[in-house]
């Protein structure tokens, strides 16, 4: 099939498409994405990840009146965690959940239109709870990628499977866990699956087709390829220089996934990845920076070249995987990329050239570098934070064992923070937690764990873990903070109401002030809430929602913390609010 003529002609129809039925989600309308309020069209509320909302309608003064309008379940036995945010198009509220189901929802009652549940293999290997973080959507297909590693359009009316794509083997360990991105009318995605030595990559498609077009290893010494008009892959570069930064043959299985997506900036003309820890743990096995591994990469959308990269932790020792997302917003005149990395360390950097322009803690304790080196961007480390070469201990066996903060599941982990036009903050759920972590003998084995590595988390505070912090980006001050008892694990929205959504794991979705963190409303879902809210406008009535389930990496990974959070029970739902009329 003749890949790029179909791409070309497809999209240059989305427009007609979109007035002649009025149905049909455009570029143009995606491009337009964060400000269109009355559909939330992708994953971020635009695909720049501001997860800012023009909307004023619930504000600050009257956010207290916020009721239910309704509640949708997600049903039968399969809950684990929920960490979807829904997308909204023409009427429709489109959310997945956990165990790879997707359902179509109508926006004004609740009832439910359809759902698929896509059949699941047996031995599938996520590391971090059976999640999905959401669908995109692109002309009348709302497509989500799946446990087993495969990618599923189907029709948005009728629910039925327009195009399956298989995207890696599942038994290797590869799995899909983040929401689709579309930019510039083409389907990018990453995969997930660094704790089983995959290699990590960015896949560009056909978004009506489901046809490669090019794809871009995350891991140096990988080719990249394009595909022809035929399907024919056709090389196309080399990611970096082989073994410049790998040893040996480590680099053949050195994790890096794109687990959480990316994001798209139409401003820069660039998508941007954040990319895994490197495999395995053990660093004494891999000396080097291990490119591109903990890092952020910046890939022009037409071609699949890497336009700069910027890596957060060198030569990763601590799981600080740095796939957290880069959100791009304006600051003196000039285009920034903001991101809140695992490492605990807050950085900002040009969207355009990847020059790092600021980097500054967004936690309290951070034990393995002293400071970000703001001329070189390099971290300056601290040595005696590494764990220790299990060759050199005891039998060869086991290594010194260090205590490291943050704990490897990060200062900030899959919950997205939020950026405000109004406030100019950002809004970053942070944890503060530390680990005991020691390295250990490994080799690799087709879908095994590739760790190498031991740990037991447990909290730094005896009051409180999660704490949602407004961080200044050009200052680096934390302007304020909210602490709560259990680790954050959803996301956040901000709005120009003057408000700031998120959700606890005791399960309260809550709105503060933007400029001062005062606690204004809270609502209890009945589980934990470790997923984003949304906000959009039918008609004369803004909404919110926000799905609601326990589950994800912390009861899973925990160690002490889990056990401080295991009377949290689990659900599935999706929750919507409106003012009261009363």
């Amino acid at each position: 099939m003749k890949v790029q003529k179909i791409v070309i002609a497809s999209l240059a129809g989305m427009s007609f498409l979109s007035l002649a039925h009025g149905t049909e989600v455009s570029s143009a309308m995606l491009k337009n994405a964060a400000t269109n309020t009355s559909s939330v069209l992708s994953f971020g509320l635009g695909s720049e990840g501001q997860r800012y909302s023009p909307l004023t309608q619930v504000n600050s003064k009257n956010v207290a009146k916020l009721v239910p309008a309704w509640s949708f379940s997600f049903g039968g036995e399969k809950q684990r965690g929920q960490e979807s945010q829904p997308v909204i198009h023409n009427g429709k509220m489109f959310v997945t959940a956990s165990y790879s189901r997707i359902f179509a929802i109508d926006m004004k009652t609740g009832q439910k239109l359809w759902k698929y549940e896509h059949r699941l293999p047996d031995g599938i290997m996520p590391c971090c709870d059976v999640v999905n973080r959401g669908a995109a959507l692109f002309g009348n297909l709302v497509i989500f990628g799946t446990l087993d590693a495969q990618l599923v359009a189907l029709n948005q009316d009728t629910g039925k499977v327009v195009w399956k794509e298989k995207v890696d083997d599942y038994a290797a360990g590869y799995s899909m866990t983040a929401a689709p991105l579309i930019a510039d009318g083409v389907l990018l995605t990453g995969v997930s699956g660094g704790e089983f030595g995959i290699v990590g990559r960015v896949e560009a498609r056909n978004p009506l087709t489901g046809e490669l077009l090019w794809t871009r290893p995350t891991v140096e010494g990988h080719m990249g390829y394009r595909y022809d008009k035929d399907g024919k892959a056709i090389e196309n570069g080399i990611s970096g220089t082989l073994n410049k930064t790998w040893p040996g043959e480590l680099w053949k299985t050195g994790g890096a996934s794109t687990w959480m997506g990316g994001t798209y900036d139409s401003k820069t003309g660039l998508a941007y990845f954040g990319t895994g820890n490197p495999a395995p743990w053990n660093s004494h096995l891999r000396p080097g920076d291990n490119l591109y591994s903990s890092s952020t990469v910046a890939l022009d959308v037409k071609t699949g070249q890497i336009k700069w990269a910027y890596q957060n932790t060198p030569n990763d020792s601590w799981d600080f995987d740095g796939a957290n997302e880069f959100v791009t917003f304006d600051m003196d005149g000039k285009r920034y990329g903001g991101k809140a990395d695992r490492n605990g360390f807050f950085y900002v950097i040009d969207a355009n050239s990847g020059k790092l322009q600021n980097a500054f803690p967004f936690v309290k304790k951070i034990t393995w570098a002293s400071s970000i080196d703001l001329k070189t961007g390099r971290p300056n480390f601290i040595p005696s934070n590494r764990p220790g070469d299990p060759t050199k201990g005891e039998e060869g066996k086991k290594g010194s064992t260090v205590f490291a903060a943050p704990a490897f599941l990060g200062a900030k982990n899959q919950m997205p923070m939020a950026y405000s036009q109004q406030t100019g903050l950002f809004y970053v759920p942070a944890n503060e937690w530390g680990m005991d972590i020691w390295n250990e003998p490994i080799s690799y084995k087709k879908g095994g764990a590739y760790l190498g590595a031991g740990f037991t988390i447990r909290p730094l505070f005896d009051d409180y873990i999660g704490a949602l912090r407004a961080v200044d980006p050009k200052s680096g001050k934390i302007v304020w903070e909210v602490k709560n008892n259990a680790p954050l694990w959803g996301g956040v929205m901000s709005t120009a109401g003057n408000l700031v959504f998120y959700g606890t794991p005791e399960g309260f979705l809550k709105a503060l002030d933007a400029k001062t963190g005062k606690e204004l409303w809270k609502f209890q879902t009945g589980s934990g809430v470790v997923a984003p809210p949304v906000t959009w406008q039918d008609g004369d009535t803004q909404y919110v929602a926000v799905v609601s389930g326990w589950g994800g990496a912390v009861p899973l990974w925990g160690g002490e913390v889990a056990k401080k959070v295991n009377f949290l029970e689990q659900g599935g739902s999706v929750w919507v609010f409106k003012l009261s009329s009363k």
